[in-house]
């Protein structure tokens, strides 16, 4: 075969046959397009998991908890796949409905809004809670703010980490409460945009007041990177949680050179995405890993791939095809540290 330049070897017709996910997703890495963009990412992955010494970043955004995701991004957390999480409020409030018993109901996308506000239904594209129920998750929520001393301060790993022991000893087995046994810290940058910000509001108003330090979160995220040896991050969607990570990063630059040693990165070694945004509209979602690059944000050696795939989609794919390969992680970062001190 002749070789040529900017060429990596040949397409490879997938033909039919029986094989598992595992390697139904190797062998997809030799076809083209979002296919072998699939495929590539769970290799990825696959080379992200066996790295002894790499901390693992989860950037979550979208609506995922609604459309039945947060369960195989529990499995992620418990099975440590990953040691830290970056959420925003939605995906680990809205799963807490569900693990209270609540259920999210099918609908239709062209059903009449009007009709479902007079039922107290909110939607979600083709998904619908009872606005009621939902009121109960954040009255949950509310009942644990105001457990929390008025006037505490505490970062959002910190609240979470709070929160995910409430629960746990409610046996509402969530997203956080897998974090809080798990020893996996969970940020949420934009947190009360969400039911929480709705549950914290009303105490809020009645001078109970708690403080979330979002200078501290910082701090804290920021301190796990300088720490860790080598960085990775798995972006589900984009928004907030991949750019916090992103930021990881970046302050490793300039704490390096506030301390005199100029130039210094410690970029993300593994990267992988999957989203839905395009790149020419110039937003973070959107941004190519090769942009990344000229931040320092992204290695320019990085292990990395994007794919443009619905993570409901993606993310039952290539969580299945783990367990098909026995796929394991090989490190797990202890960051216990985090939460030395912290009481209610």
């Amino acid at each position: 075969m002749v070789e040529y330049p900017f060429t990596m070897g040949e397409v490879k017709s997938l033909e039919v046959g029986r094989r598992g996910l595992h390697e139904l997703l190797l062998r997809m890495s030799d076809t083209a397009f979002q296919g072998r963009a699939l495929g590539e990412a769970y290799q990825a992955l696959i080379d992200m998991f066996s790295d002894s010494d790499v901390t693992i970043f989860l950037g979550l955004a979208g609506s995922m908890s609604t459309a039945g995701m947060w369960k195989i991004i529990k499995w992620l957390v418990e099975n440590r796949y990953v040691d830290v999480v970056v959420s925003t409020g939605a995906i680990i409030s809205e799963d807490i409905f569900e693990a209270m018993g609540f259920k999210y109901l099918k609908t239709y996308p062209c059903v009449d809004d009007n009709e479902l506000l007079k039922h107290k239904l909110d939607r979600f594209y083709d998904t619908v809670a009872s606005e009621l129920e939902y009121r109960e998750m954040e009255g949950l929520i509310r009942e644990f703010v105001e457990s929390l001393p008025s006037g505490s301060i505490y970062s959002t790993a910190e609240f979470l980490h709070l929160f995910g022991e409430f629960l746990n000893k409610r046996g509402i087995d969530s997203i956080v409460a897998a974090a809080y046994r798990s020893g996996v810290p969970v940020f949420s940058p934009a947190l009360v945009d969400s039911g929480y910000g709705m549950a914290t509001l009303l105490p809020y108003r009645r001078g109970h007041k708690i403080v979330l330090d979002m200078v501290k979160d910082f701090y804290q995220i920021v301190e796990v990177g300088r720490r860790s040896n080598k960085l990775a991050a798995i972006y589900v969607g984009g928004g907030v949680p991949k750019d916090y990570v992103n930021l990881v990063t970046v302050a490793q630059t300039l704490i390096a050179e506030e301390e005199g040693h100029p130039d210094y990165y410690k970029s993300l070694e593994y990267v992988v995405q999957f989203t839905t945004d395009a790149p020419q509209w110039g937003g973070l979602s959107g941004a190519t890993l090769e942009e990344a690059i000229s931040w320092g944000k992204v290695s320019p050696k990085a292990r990395k791939r994007v794919v443009y795939v619905d993570a409901t989609i993606a993310l039952p794919i290539i969580t299945h095809a783990l367990i098909d390969g026995g796929v394991r992680r090989s490190y797990k970062a202890d960051l216990t540290w985090l939460f030395e001190g912290v009481r209610r």
